[in-house]
C-alpha cells in the first residue's frame, strides 16, 4: 500500500471517528431518554441512557461499516449503533409515543449538527497545529449527523421514518409496514447503493442518494448555517 494514501487514510480515520462516535452515540441514547421519559424505563434499566459509547457500539455499524464505506469512498457516510430496547406497550400513549421516541434520535443529531457549526466560530482560538484537525472534525461532525438525521428519516422500518410512518397508518396499512422491519434495512441498501450500481453497469445513471439523502441534506445545512451565522 503506498505510503501517501497510508497516511492520508490515517488522518481520515482521526478525523471520523470522535464524530461518528458522537452521532451515533446520541442518536440511540436520546431514543433511550425519550422511552424513559414516556414511560417505559427498559432503556434505561439496561443502561442505554448514557452517553458512554460503549454501551451503543455495534462492531459492524459503528465501526467496521463506517470505515468500509470511507474506503470505498461512498456517496455518504452512516452507520448504526444496537438498537436500544423499548417496548412500546409500556409508553403513555403508545401510537403517539412511538413516533417521539423514533423522532428523538434525528432530533439529536439535528441538535448535535448545530453545536458543531456554532464551535466551528471557535476555531482560529485554538492553536494553529490543531486548528485544522478540529475544524475538520467539527465539519465531518455537521454534515455526519444531518445525514444520518436524514438517512433514518426516510420511511422504511427499522428506520426512525419508517417508525413514525407506522403509527400514524391506519391499523391495517401499519401492520403491513412493520412486517418490512426485517427486511427494512437491506431494501435502504439496495435502492441506495446497489441499484444505482447495477444501472450504471449499462451506463445509467441513478443517483437515487442523492433525491433521497443529498438534497434535504444541503437544505437543511443552509438553514442551519443561516441561523449560526455562517
Amino acid at each position: 500500500m503506498d505510503s501517501a494514501y497510508l497516511a492520508d487514510l490515517i488522518r481520515s480515520a482521526t478525523v471520523w471517528i470522535i464524530p461518528v462516535i458522537l452521532a451515533i452515540t446520541l442518536h440511540e441514547a436520546a431514543h433511550g431518554w425519550a422511552a424513559s421519559r414516556l414511560g417505559d424505563p427498559t432503556a434505561r434499566l439496561m443502561g442505554r441512557v448514557t452517553l458512554n459509547p460503549v454501551a451503543h457500539i455495534d462492531p459492524f455499524g459503528t465501526l467496521i461499516l463506517p470505515a468500509l464505506l470511507l474506503v470505498i469512498k461512498a456517496p455518504f457516510l452512516f452507520g448504526y449503533a444496537k438498537p436500544v430496547p423499548v417496548n412500546f406497550s409500556r409508553l403513555n400513549n403508545p401510537r403517539r409515543d412511538m413516533a417521539l421516541v423514533a423522532l428523538a434520535g434525528p432530533a439529536s443529531n439535528v441538535l448535535l449538527a448545530v453545536v458543531a457549526a456554532l464551535l466551528v466560530h471557535l476555531v482560529d482560538a485554538v492553536p494553529a497545529f490543531a486548528s485544522e484537525w478540529l475544524a475538520d472534525n467539527l465539519s465531518n461532525l455537521f454534515w455526519l449527523n444531518l445525514v444520518l438525521a436524514v438517512f433514518n428519516m426516510l420511511p422504511i422500518p427499522p428506520l426512525d421514518g419508517g417508525r413514525i410512518l407506522v403509527s400514524i397508518l391506519p391499523d391495517r396499512l401499519a401492520w403491513k409496514m412493520a412486517r418490512l422491519e426485517r427486511a427494512g434495512l437491506f431494501i435502504v441498501i439496495g435502492v441506495l447503493f446497489l441499484l444505482p450500481f447495477m444501472a450504471a453497469q449499462v451506463g445509467v445513471r441513478l443517483d437515487v442518494a442523492r433525491v433521497l439523502v443529498w438534497i434535504p441534506v444541503e437544505t437543511l445545512a443552509s438553514a442551519i448555517m443561516a441561523v449560526t451565522g455562517h
